[in-house]
């Protein structure tokens, strides 16, 4: 697959960039569609968090302040200061407390994960994220400025820059990922940022019956087949001069593949029964949560076929590994699904503590269909934890999948009796997989758990840590102290 740009984790392995702490205001609860911000800790020294008419971070004397208009954050709610080469929080002696994984605290010496609450409001503690460009930053101020491509997961953040790069290129972007990652919503930033004049259509290639899928695609000449009473253009044709949308490419019948093969070397779709081609001219943009090259190696996908459609790759994260962006996501959901009434809408802090807490499993199409249910259900617009699913309130928290829970001792409002729904059981290590988990366990087991040293240890990235830990059922929580 030579020739092929891979918007994937650098694979040399070495982390180039500068580290820091980083604390991010990740939801205001009574102002979720406010957005989030990210503070440099390394930069800003110490920081006090505080009551304020509008959201604003300032500096006062030595320190960096930060304003929340939240009604039940005292003037000076609480400090975040580095003590001993060890960032920490403490409680300023606030009216209504500051809590860590709903527990009360007065001083606190921060862990990667750790969400703060105070007053209705949630902030996030990072200990070795990417040091950003500057001190402060709103979500609302990310580039690329295409909304569906703000992002503060920094590898992310890279990728979606790239992309936005090329968006006005003809090369063709396939989107890889866990099933309800957003790899449509990224399909249609890449349209809306190409500028195209023709239309953006989305195919589920899962979808279409397999006896129809030429058909649906290349279209039909009236009289090819009985009850082809009529000239019928495709799917393939209506993306004239616009973006073709390929979702779940990986369950393209086999049959359909080299028709298709062709339709993208020689610029031309011929439909069903006609005998001459007609010239198209689109953008692809192909998605799948298959293993393509794992199907390639067991003759089910052409590797040609995979050579053509992944000019650009590019790798979304599962929600789990994007806790950072859980304020900008909740807040463009729910714009989706109210529209210009999502400005009035509330969250209670037991709803938001149960979306903090849920391990997302089907990532942030259930995100929003979550919200979508709230939201209807939520007559006053405040959305309270007995609006959200059952799946959210009575699951195992985030600490049964694997990962790390968001917030130490982060739980959902009510312990599950029922057992986890079935899933397919994972394909058997390989020896050298085998070698590498021995080698993670021993990393784990020397550090502490501590995700942050193993990474640095191995050069790898985080998120590469959690797809191994993931990929090799390992919780790093059996090794914390």
């Amino acid at each position: 697959m030579s020739g092929t740009l891979s918007l994937h984790d650098d694979p040399t392995g070495e982390d180039r960039v500068s580290r820091s702490a980083i604390v991010y205001l990740l939801l205001e609860a009574e102002r979720p569609t406010a957005g989030s911000v990210r503070i440099d800790l390394g930069r800003a020294g110490s920081i006090v968090v505080g009551r304020g008419t509008e959201r604003a971070v300032k500096t006062e004397g030595p320190e960096l302040r930060l304003d929340i208009p939240d009604g039940r954050i005292s003037s000076n709610h609480a400090r975040f200061r580095r003590v001993a080469g060890r960032w920490m929080v403490e409680d300023l002696q606030s009216k209504n407390g500051t809590t860590i994984g709903g527990e009360p605290i007065t001083k606190h010496v921060l862990e990667d994960g750790d969400l703060i609450e105070v007053g209705q409001s949630f902030l996030l503690y990072r200990s070795d994220d990417p040091a950003p460009d500057g001190l402060v930053t709103d979500s609302s101020d990310l580039s690329p400025k295409e909304p569906a491509l703000r992002t503060f997961h920094a590898e992310l953040a890279e990728r979606f820059v790239a992309l936005a790069r090329i968006a006005r290129a003809e090369v063709p972007v396939l989107i890889l990922g866990e099933t309800g990652t957003g790899k449509e919503v990224v399909a249609r930033a890449v349209h809306r940022l190409s500028s195209r004049s023709g239309a953006f259509v989305p195919v589920n290639c899962g979808a279409i019956p397999q006896h129809l899928v030429e058909s649906e695609l290349f279209g039909v000449k009236k009289g090819a087949y009985s009850g082809a009473d009529r000239d019928r253009n495709g799917l393939v044709m209506a993306a004239d001069h616009g973006t073709l949308f390929l979702d779940e490419l990986g369950d393209l019948p086999e049959a359909s593949q080299a028709a298709f093969l062709r339709v993208l070397q020689e610029h031309e779709v011929t439909p069903v029964g006609a005998s001459a081609a007609a010239p198209v001219e689109f953008r692809l943009v192909a998605a799948t949560h298959r293993d393509l090259a794992g199907y390639v190696a067991d003759g089910r996908f052409r590797g040609d076929l995979l050579a053509r459609v992944s000019g650009v790759m590019l790798r979304l994260p599962p929600l789990r590994d994007r806790v950072e962006d859980f304020g900008i996501l909740i807040g463009a959901l729910l714009e989706r699904v109210a529209g210009a009434e999502a400005a009035l809408l509330r969250l209670s802090v037991p709803a938001a503590r149960t979306i903090f807490a849920y391990a997302w499993p089907f990532n942030v199409r259930e995100l929003e269909k979550a919200l979508e249910a709230a939201v209807v259900l939520a007559e006053d617009g405040r959305i309270e934890a007995k609006h959200l699913p059952e799946s959210l309130r009575y699951a195992p928290g985030r600490a049964s999948t694997g990962a790390r829970p968001i917030g130490r001792g982060s739980t959902p409002a009510a312990a599950s009796s029922s057992p986890p729904p079935s899933v397919a059981p994972p394909r058997p290590l390989s020896s050298a997989e085998e070698q590498q988990k021995a080698e993670l366990l021993a990393l784990l087991e020397a550090h502490g758990g501590n995700l942050s040293a193993v990474s640095r240890a191995t050069g790898k990235a985080r998120m590469q840590l959690h797809r191994w830990l993931k990929r090799f059922q390992i919780d790093p929580s059996k090794y914390r102290d």
